[in-house]
């Protein structure tokens, strides 16, 4: 929770601009369902915010965290929201944008498939590492990161190794990536949230674990 001057913390107020943005997550994301599941897409940026919150973070960062994937997945422009919540909730939202060589997607360039997932992994992780990111986007990276592998956990208790089949990588890159991503923010952004991370990424690893024995039979496919 964020602290006064005195120290003392008090809880982050929500006011119009949280409820406006979840407002317009739904319209932008309503239609989505999460990967492999029937839950709303929804669901999950609820969650992130959720996180954001619980970790001391402000609304301008909650309502970041609702707006996260707005850019990646409803193919929205930057200055939309910055117009609409200003520069620091745009900052963060462009921060949180996987990229390829720096280029945002758009209406008619896809930048997401299994040809550019590794490119795109090792920038996103390089701008994590960059001293000059700030603790807000590591903040979100870090809620957002969480949230998909608590998924991801889920699904590898309740139907197996098949669940990798549905993403544009296999086990190995995306034990790989988890594990990244949860050191740098460890070293960045210690606390309860980097702990649950870390915590996650390590079950995560036990319940994978066949494919050493076995082999990653990931095709690529995304």
């Amino acid at each position: 929770m964020p602290a006064d001057a005195t120290g003392a913390s008090h809880p982050t107020e929500l006011g119009s601009p949280f409820f406006l943005a979840l407002e317009w997550a739904v319209e932008l994301h309503g239609h989505q369902p999460r990967k492999g599941s029937d839950a709303p897409y929804v669901s999950h940026l609820l969650e992130v915010a959720a996180l954001v919150l619980q970790d001391g973070g402000r609304e301008y960062e909650a309502v970041a965290a609702l707006l996260h994937d707005a850019i990646e997945d409803a193919r929205v422009k930057p200055k939309e929201i910055r117009r609409r919540f200003g520069r620091k909730v745009a900052r963060i939202v462009e921060d949180c944008t996987e990229t390829l060589d720096g280029e945002f997607p758009t209406k008619k360039r896809a930048v997401r498939d299994a040809s550019t997932w590794r490119a795109r992994k090792e920038e996103s992780l390089a701008h994590l590492r960059d001293p000059d990111t700030p603790t807000a986007v590591l903040r979100v990276r870090a809620a957002d990161t969480l949230a998909n592998a608590r998924a991801v956990v889920a699904d590898l208790r309740r139907i197996g190794p098949e669940t990798w089949q549905r993403f544009h990588a296999g086990a190995v890159d995306q034990l790989w990536y988890y594990r990244s991503v949860s050191a740098t923010i460890a070293a960045r952004h210690s606390g309860v949230l980097s702990d649950e991370l870390r915590a996650t990424v390590g079950e995560m690893e036990t319940l994978a674990r066949w494919w050493f024995d076995v082999g990653d039979p990931q095709t690529g496919r995304g």
